[in-house]
């Protein structure tokens, strides 16, 4: 009974969290979602893209329920970090739907298995893991990746998930100018560096 109320509401909550990250890329056009936007090359896109990956990995191998879609080996040194950005024949279509269909797909290995049920991770070094422990780690990673889409599209157009339209650009402007002012001034004071 708690392992069916503790599943449910894991399952619960990556599910929405799925949703929000897939959320970020709307309104916006193709340039914008797959558009470098760190020194590193994160893009809204490839987020995605990334997430439907491992998604497929984790609820798909690691319990020998294989994704029936072509994936790249993980070992495969040349395909390494290719899952983070979108190439040019790739389109948002294509990659939202790989998304979806790996969430069809983990969400019956997360209803049909336990969650002390066993896999094995094979790129982790203690290998040996239960679905709890899988759930546990894909929420907190897909969690992760939509608080970095959070941070990608208020840099590329200024909206947030969170009080979107409570609040007005000098209400934001203020905000920032008066967190500005406080770095500032511990800079300055708070370290003992001059004024």
């Amino acid at each position: 009974m708690v392992d069916d109320v503790a599943k449910e509401c894991l399952h619960g909550e990556l599910r929405e969290v799925r949703e929000v990250l897939v959320r970020k890329l709307e309104g916006l056009g193709e340039y914008e979602i797959r558009r470098p936007l760190t020194r590193t090359g994160t893009n809204l896109l490839g987020l995605v893209k990334h997430l439907a990956l491992w998604e497929t990995r984790y609820f798909g191998e690691v319990f020998d329920r294989p994704f029936p879609e072509s994936l790249p080996r993980w070992d495969d040194l040349e395909q390494r970090g290719a899952d983070l950005w979108a190439t040019e024949h790739e389109t948002r279509e294509e990659i939202v739907g790989r998304y979806r269909r790996a969430w069809a797909h983990s969400d019956a290995t997360i209803a049909a298995l336990a969650l002390d049920s066993p896999g094995h991770v094979p790129w982790w070094p203690r290998p040996r893991v239960t679905l709890a422990g899988v759930l546990i780690h894909m929420l907190t990673e897909t969690s992760r990746h939509a608080g970095h889409a959070d941070i990608l599209r208020e840099q590329l157009d200024g909206s947030t998930e969170a009080a979107s339209g409570e609040r007005d650009d000098a209400f934001w402007e203020a905000r920032r100018a008066r967190i500005e002012r406080a770095a500032v001034k511990y800079a300055r004071t708070g370290r003992g560096l001059d004024e």
